[in-house]
């Protein structure tokens, strides 16, 4: 547990229930990251908080175990790795990620396929048309992915029906 400072009597509630609030520092100050993993028309599935300074290799790990039945998973460079390639494969997941410029083994990928990504990006560029979504005033992360399940559930599911 941090230390107390002499402004505060107490710790904050968060930690006092050992829940996360998902707020790290990155150059863009406190942030944090949502991922989602969506279906083929580009509603969400899954979503998932980190820390805005957390590695996507790290978040994808978290994430691999509650992924939903699929044959293709699309994503970008920052979850090219090794190791969650071979998760992917080993779910029987064909993985449509584009590699790093820098690495050494450059992976295939079907360019063709993966243009349909923008379905995920324009997920995300609804979703933070909400205000409380793309300025974050929610402490406590589990507020925070509530109001982003409701905005989806709002936008994505009920407004296509």
């Amino acid at each position: 547990m941090p230390p107390i400072s002499k402004r505060t009597a107490l710790p904050p509630a968060s930690l006092k229930r050992g829940l996360s609030r998902c707020i790290g520092r990155s150059r863009g100050g406190l942030t944090t990251k949502l991922q989602v993993v969506c279906d083929g028309k580009g509603r969400p599935r899954l979503l998932h908080l980190s820390e805005g300074q957390t590695n996507d290799h790290k978040t994808a790990a978290a994430v691999i175990e509650d992924l939903p039945a699929a044959n293709t998973l699309l994503a970008d460079r920052a979850y090219s790795s090794a190791a969650f390639r071979q998760a992917l494969v080993e779910r029987g997941i064909t993985p449509c990620i584009p590699p790093h410029a820098k690495h050494r083994a450059q992976h295939s990928y079907d360019p063709v396929l993966y243009r349909q990504r923008h379905r995920i990006e324009n997920m995300f560029a609804r979703l933070k048309d909400w205000r409380r979504i793309h300025t974050r005033y929610d402490r406590c992360a589990h507020t925070f992915l509530s109001a982003i399940a409701f905005a989806a559930a709002f936008i994505l599911w009920i407004n296509e029906s």
